[in-house]
């Protein structure tokens, strides 16, 4: 399969540089697989597509401000983007990265040092001189990715989080979830549905490009996860009851099908569950656990535009993607939603 199949154009201008002032009113494209039709609503009106016995899973996962800036000794400008948080050595994207020589020491914002060590399997390896707690709340920038093209501001830092983000980990946002608010979320209770979460630290490789012609030819990268005992039971009671599984994000999709044949072996006593996963999810998976999916609108041939088309269908994908920019919907991190049904 060719990872062209997946490109489209994309007009600069659709790439939303900020948020919608109320999460809730971002527009939403609704796909329906069984019929192929296409309807425009907003955001809020997801509550509408829920029915009683229904479960909602979303990734509690919260960002840190994984951003760091600083000077080398010359005075030259030095980017740290960390891939985890890990004390006192991590791994991390440095730029300049080909200036950046071994055992350099980097002058951050916080006055903190930063060895830049050895390379990693992505990145390099950094060491600094006290708990990156400390350093990330005194200099920390909100890690916001490469296509927003301008400096984080002071809210970004409650802009780029989900409302019910918990487990601090994170180095991108699982922003499928960014258009709930409290209330939304009350009022989908309100409708007898279930709402319970995994985790899932989604970091850069989200946004790392795909580097090889064939798709299946490409490595995933790899993402901490957890799914407790709570979650695990509801899935399988919603499966067995008829019920229908809605996940919100590519994230929270990959951990329920990561575990699905656990969770579907229903002679298994159900534990919590927690580890790494490079699932890599595209055209011709069979989806076993995830009935229907809550999204945003993905970079043309990235893992995450692979995983849509496998759920939705390429062709449909494409389609909808197309209708997207006619209409002048708003694309990525901080734009518009699609849910697919």
């Amino acid at each position: 399969m060719k990872l062209s199949e997946f490109d489209y154009s994309l007009p600069k201008e659709l790439i939303a540089q900020y948020p919608m002032e109320a999460r809730e009113k971002c527009r939403m494209m609704v796909l329906d697989r069984r019929d192929g039709s296409i309807a425009h609503k907003t955001f809020e009106d997801v509550v509408a597509y829920f029915k009683e016995g229904d479960l909602l899973v979303l990734n509690n996962t919260k960002v840190i401000p994984a951003r760091l800036f600083g000077k080398r000794k010359s005075g030259g400008k030095v980017e740290l983007f960390l891939l985890e948080k890990k004390n006192p050595v991590c791994r991390a994207l440095v730029r300049p990265a080909a200036r950046i020589k071994e055992g350099e020491k980097i002058m951050l914002e916080s006055g903190d040092e930063a060895e830049v060590l050895g390379r990693a399997d992505t990145g390099r390896l950094v060491r600094f001189d006290r708990p990156l707690d400390e350093i990330l709340k005194n200099a920390g920038h909100v890690p916001l990715p490469p296509y927003i093209d301008r400096d984080d501001k002071e809210s970004d830092k409650t802009d780029y989080q989900t409302v019910y983000g918990s487990e601090e980990g994170a180095t991108a946002s699982p922003t499928a979830g960014l258009h709930f608010t409290e209330e939304l979320l009350e009022r989908v209770k309100g409708q007898g549905v279930k709402i319970r979460f995994v985790t899932l630290h989604t970091n850069y490789g989200t946004f790392a490009p795909i580097k090889t012609d064939e798709v299946e030819a490409h490595k995933m990268h790899k993402e901490c996860f957890e799914l407790s005992e709570e979650t695990s039971k509801d899935i399988v009671e919603t499966k067995k009851s008829g019920g229908r599984v809605f996940a919100v994000g590519t994230t929270t999709t990959r951990v329920l099908e990561y575990c699905a044949s656990r969770l579907m072996d229903y002679s298994l006593q159900l534990k919590a569950d927690k580890g790494y996963t490079d699932m890599f999810i595209y055209p011709g998976y069979k989806f076993k656990i995830v009935d229907h999916l809550i999204t945003n609108f993905h970079l043309p041939k990235s893992t995450l535009m692979l995983l849509v088309s496998a759920f939705a269908g390429k062709e449909f994908i494409m389609k909808a993607y197309a209708e997207a920019i006619e209409k002048r919907y708003r694309f990525f991190s901080y734009g518009d939603a699609m849910l697919i049904l």
